[in-house]
């Protein structure tokens, strides 16, 4: 019988419709309605180190990153935003606490957007007129970022804690108040630490309003902890349809949040996968070093622009099936290597030239994909 040659599988379709959102615009990049989810981060410099900052923008634009927040704190941080939003590669938003005049100072410097904390703004809302008026004039959307950690006290108060029920009345409040002045330029984030509490708001929000929302777990933890966290959460609501934008926050690089914010939406189908290696977990079957010959791999194909999987397995009871469906692999034992590329044996190598061999199939490969105009992009790798 003749060989099936299988190829790399289709995509699967979406988990969930996108729920219908209003978008708006934060500079270049287009959030809610039919936008796809944005992935954003937050400088950790100094805002009033322009070069510094500026540095670390660079970064993370690099690392995929599409929108950046910065803070602003004082007033020489307000001073350098004008510089900051001119020079950066992608939009800026300026993330304002306690004092409403540096909202106005973002505004005037040119920043895409500004995030407010409503729960921590000094009579934040006798302000809102006036926000409204000079956000409007400038084009200006505004992010209402409610947080459990600072949530107005007059919530606290009525609720006891930052319940789910809390964080989406103090959101819709304050939308309320903008839309008074005929400002729906808005989109909104209900963060609290606790994905469980999270996802549940977030839940509530999306079936009171149309905004566009923020998806966030705050003060997720250590970089191990809150992958986890965002990844649950995240993984949650944007499977039903809910998030038009992420932020990762993580006790790590801000670089770092970007990389794990592009692997939850590459997961989900959500953004095109890339570079992807599909290895075993090993075990008592298997006949080769999987660890070490996945890190082998990983590490030459570093750079690949092009959507490729990659299979390296090490035995042959799953290995054959996997190697056979992706792009290109290998199933590894009795010290060799059957090499698969779109479905078919192309070859059997020693095992000392399996890295060697998947490296050259694979640029062979990626220089063809190039070629017939496949989209590239900065690769993101798994190890499952």
């Amino acid at each position: 019988m003749a060989a099936i040659s299988l190829g790399m599988p289709s995509v699967p379709s979406l988990l969930a419709e996108r729920r219908k959102s209003r978008q708006i615009q934060v500079g270049s990049v287009a959030v809610g309605g039919d936008a796809p989810v944005s992935v954003q981060s937050m400088t950790t410099t100094v805002t009033a180190d322009i070069g510094a900052t500026l540095q670390q923008i660079a970064e993370l634009t690099a690392a995929g990153c599409q929108i950046v927040r910065v803070a602003c704190p004082s007033q020489d941080d307000a001073d350098a935003l004008p510089v900051i939003a001119k020079k950066s590669q992608i939009p800026v938003i300026a993330d304002i606490h306690f004092q409403p005049k540096y909202v106005f100072a973002a505004i005037d410097a040119g920043c895409a957007a500004v995030r407010v904390n409503p729960g921590n703004i000094r009579q934040f809302d006798d302000k809102v007129k006036e926000i409204a008026k000079a956000a409007s004039g400038a084009g200006v959307p505004i992010r209402i970022g409610v947080n459990a950690g600072s949530l107005d006290r007059r919530l606290l108060e009525r609720y006891g804690r930052a319940t789910p029920e809390a964080l989406v009345e103090s959101a819709l409040w304050e939308c309320s108040l903008f839309e008074e002045h005929g400002f729906r330029d808005i989109k909104i984030s209900v963060k609290h630490n606790d994905p469980v509490v999270m996802v549940n708001a977030y839940r509530l929000l999306a079936a009171r309003c149309d905004y566009p929302l923020h998806l966030g777990v705050t003060e997720a933890g250590p970089a191990f902890q809150g992958t986890i966290k965002s990844a649950v959460a995240f993984g949650a609501l944007l499977a039903e349809g809910i998030g038009d934008t992420i932020r990762v926050s993580l006790s790590a690089p801000p670089a770092e949040e970007v990389k794990v914010g592009i692997q939850i939406l590459e997961s989900l189908n959500l953004r095109q996968r890339r570079l992807e290696i599909v290895s075993c977990p090993s075990c008592g079957r298997a006949q080769v070093d999987v660890y070490k010959l996945a890190d082998q791999v990983t590490a030459g194909l570093e750079g690949m622009e092009v959507p490729l999987r990659v299979a390296v397995m090490g035995c042959v009871v799953n290995g054959p099936g996997e190697a056979r469906e992706a792009d290109l692999g290998v199933a590894s034992g009795n010290g060799k290597g059957q090499i698969f590329v779109k479905g078919e044996v192309i070859k059997t190598v020693p095992e000392s030239k399996i890295v060697e061999t998947l490296i050259e199939e694979a640029m062979k490969i990626a220089e063809q994909m190039e070629a017939d105009g496949v989209a590239s992009g900065e690769p993101a790798v798994t190890v499952s």
